[in-house]
């Protein structure tokens, strides 16, 4: 079976591979896509693979962009951190739609899901009625811990102990409660997506904070608003005009 993967985190489409091949060892992955643009420029261009594993959130836009980009009847499992896109990811060739972190028998079952499928004439509307079905009972999922590499030594920070992200030159830092300036390999775009919203709320372009690290909130102006944090920024930060409703709601939730 002739498999393609389309994922921006390289371990994650790593560990992915791995977990397929202990599937079924006659897997072959024919490429690892990282990106919208890179997977419409493959699929125009090679013959397409049996089955497609395709993370939502990439770093270009949505994965969905490339059924509007190249015609693929290829049958996907979707391998994502989160549902919000459940119903539209059965409308686009979708057979089964994994949660991260990958289980192992899980993926066991969308594999044995796709065989049974694919000796078939095709998915009638019933059987895709029960796919969806037998997927709408899972709980979202959302981060829990980061992976930090710092030098030689490597190292995780648990969902709770972090205070805020932020965007600087294009780079992106997670703050601890305790105040240590750490890099991740996510943009913010991402992290908004991956965040529980409960807990998290992205304030303007630069910041995602969490709740609990709200110091004070001052009225700057009758659309703005001025956000104290602990530990404390370097420069004053405010809440976008776009967000003030939004980031209000929140608050009130």
């Amino acid at each position: 079976m002739k498999v393609a993967i389309i994922e921006d985190e390289s371990l994650a489409a790593k560990r992915l591979a791995s977990l397929l091949i202990k599937c079924d060892n006659s897997i072959t992955v024919e490429a690892v896509l990282p990106s919208v643009k890179e997977s419409v420029k493959w699929l125009s261009t090679h013959p397409q693979p049996d089955l497609l594993f395709m993370d939502i959130h990439l770093d270009d836009g949505q994965s969905f962009a490339i059924f509007d980009q190249v015609e693929c009847f290829t049958p996907v499992v979707f391998t994502t951190a989160y549902d919000d896109y459940m119903i539209k990811a059965f409308k686009v060739n979708s057979i089964d739609y994994l949660l991260k972190p990958i289980n192992q028998d899980e993926l066991q079952a969308s594999i044995t899901k796709f065989k049974k499928l694919n000796s078939t004439a095709g998915i009638s509307s019933d059987s895709l009625k029960q796919l969806l079905n037998a997927t709408l009972h899972k709980e979202p999922t959302y981060k829990s811990r980061f992976l930090i590499t710092q030098g030689s030594k490597i190292r995780t920070i648990d969902i709770a102990d972090v205070a805020y992200f932020y965007s600087e030159e294009k780079l992106t830092f997670l703050v601890t409660k305790e105040g240590q300036r750490l890099p991740v390999d996510y943009t913010l775009e991402k992290l908004s997506n991956i965040l529980d919203p409960k807990h998290f709320f992205r304030i303007n372009r630069q910041f995602i904070i969490h709740l609990r690290s709200i110091n004070s909130i001052h009225k700057y102006s009758p659309t703005r608003l001025k956000v104290e944090l602990q530990p404390a920024t370097l420069k004053e930060i405010f809440v976008s005009i776009e967000k003030y409703t939004a980031f209000k709601e929140w608050l009130d939730a």
